[in-house]
């Protein structure tokens, strides 16, 4: 029993995250931009961020739900409030959020300066899961099936993913010529922690019957799979929880999870000096999991009419409960599964203006010229369990003078139809700070807001990029 309970809270009370970056994408100042495109065109000479501060970002969302519908002073009671939203969802609807911390990153140029390659590499950690809203099931769990005689309620609602991880990565950019870049960067995932519950099924049927006796059925074929939680899911478990989980995630940081293996591509094409095109693929990868993994399913078929149950032999609802455990049964099961990484697609259109010659060597640069503006547009597309969540984003971005650097953004994508960001650089000497913010609108009542997200950090850079 205490088991079927871990079962449904996992499922039920997940948080969950969103991946877009469309700040950091392109905004090639940024060394960071580069895990977001490894083809990025950069003229970095080297730079090393300052470990566990030169990227810290966090961005949650959600659609057809926000903290006030549920939580706010408003005098209206909670119960109502749930009633509220479940009118307003459907299965479609999802919360999302991401959390990265970059532990640490390098990179340098090699090779001639005309036809300089690029290196790069690091570690970060990342907090990555993603819920859809399970419509039927909240409805069947608040109103019960009284009302909704005839209704299939779809237990295929139930769609987790949730991942605690690390991730060490190597990229290599390399220019072609002067119009064309390619990158490619691979990656070593360590899972310290998975939940999947991705592809269930199943169906709970009501329908009237004879002398007002009801025909109800359930299909059941549900599964939860976990890796790196066994000890916490222990019915024996007693340890103090925040002190363990420390202690493993300092053992499994450094490759000691669940091993998986992934690699990114990008490219940079410049059909004219003034107009520049991107596109890149990030996280084609899997991982497998082997250690700590228990998985739970819930599988079988019941058919009853009223409190009577067909499989009672003695026609007492006395052994109804026992009956329908043994139909539909919960078994834990200790089989290796894989998962895989959730796959992004970005792309650019890019026109820059404004340019600026250069009077003498820039040493920084290695350019002769630069653009001062430069307006643009962004695609992405990110996989999900049921169907792809993509994002459009209109940019401009404005370089100030030599040591600052602005990229403002306008998206549409299901969160909502008014968000605005803006993305900060500053570089004195060799040392950058960045400062990118999302739906700016949002800030002035978070409450309200259907999505959020930031990314801060510290560099030292040699050399820039005007680009």
């Amino acid at each position: 029993m205490i088991k079927l309970k871990v079962f449904i809270c996992l499922l039920a009370t997940v948080v969950c995250f969103s991946q877009n970056k469309e700040i950091l994408y392109n905004f090639t100042p940024l060394p960071q931009s580069l895990l977001t495109n490894p083809g990025a065109d950069v003229k970095y000479k080297w730079f090393f961020g300052v470990p566990l501060l030169s990227g810290i970002s966090a961005n949650v969302g959600s659609t057809g739900i926000n903290a006030y519908d549920l939580f706010a002073n408003n005098g209206v009671d909670f119960n109502t409030k749930i009633k509220e939203v479940i009118a307003t969802t459907n299965r479609k609807d999802y919360v999302t959020a991401n959390q990265q911390l970059e532990l640490f990153s390098a990179g340098f140029g090699i090779g001639e300066p005309e036809n300089k390659s690029y290196v790069s590499f690091g570690m970060y950690q990342e907090l990555d899961t993603f819920i859809y809203i399970p419509t039927d099931l909240a409805i069947l769990s608040v109103y019960g099936n009284k009302d909704y005689i005839g209704k299939s309620f779809n237990l295929g609602d139930l769609s987790v993913k949730a991942e605690l991880l690390s991730v060490f990565h190597v990229g290599f950019n390399k220019p072609i010529n002067e119009k064309f870049t390619i990158g490619v960067r691979g990656k070593i995932y360590s899972s310290f922690f998975n939940a999947t519950s991705t592809h269930n099924s199943g169906s709970f049927y009501t329908v009237q019957g004879k002398d007002l006796i009801y025909d109800q059925s359930i299909r059941s074929n549900l599964t939860l799979n976990t890796s790196g939680a066994a000890k916490y899911l222990d019915e024996n478990y007693d340890g103090d929880l925040g002190s363990d989980l420390i202690e493993d995630t300092k053992q499994k940081a450094l490759l000691g999870g669940n091993l998986g293996l992934g690699f990114d591509v990008g490219l940079t094409y410049y059909p004219q000096k003034d107009i520049q095109i991107t596109a890149s693929l990030v996280d084609i990868g899997y991982i497998k999991h082997t250690q700590e993994v228990e998985s739970y399913t819930l599988k079988g078929s019941y058919n009853f009419k009223g409190v009577i149950t067909d499989f009672n032999a003695d026609g007492t609802p006395d052994n109804a409960y026992q009956d329908f455990k043994d139909a539909i049964q919960l078994d834990t099961l200790y089989t290796p599964y894989t998962t895989q990484r959730p796959l992004k697609f970005y792309s650019s259109f890019q026109y820059s203006f404004e340019e600026e010659r250069q009077t003498e060597c820039n040493c920084d640069t290695d350019e002769d010229s630069w653009y001062r503006s430069a307006v643009g547009a962004q695609f992405f597309a990110m996989s999900t369990p049921r169907a792809p969540m993509v994002a459009l984003t209109a940019y401009y971005r404005r370089r100030f003078f030599k040591g600052l650097q602005m990229k403002a953004t306008y998206t549409l994508d299901s969160y909502s139809y008014k968000n605005i960001g803006l993305g900060l650089y500053t570089k004195i000497g060799i040392a950058n700070f960045y400062v990118l913010a999302d739906n700016l609108l949002g800030y002035t009542d978070l409450a309200k807001a259907n999505a959020l997200s930031f990314q801060i950090g510290f560099n030292i850079i040699s050399g820039g990029s005007n680009r």
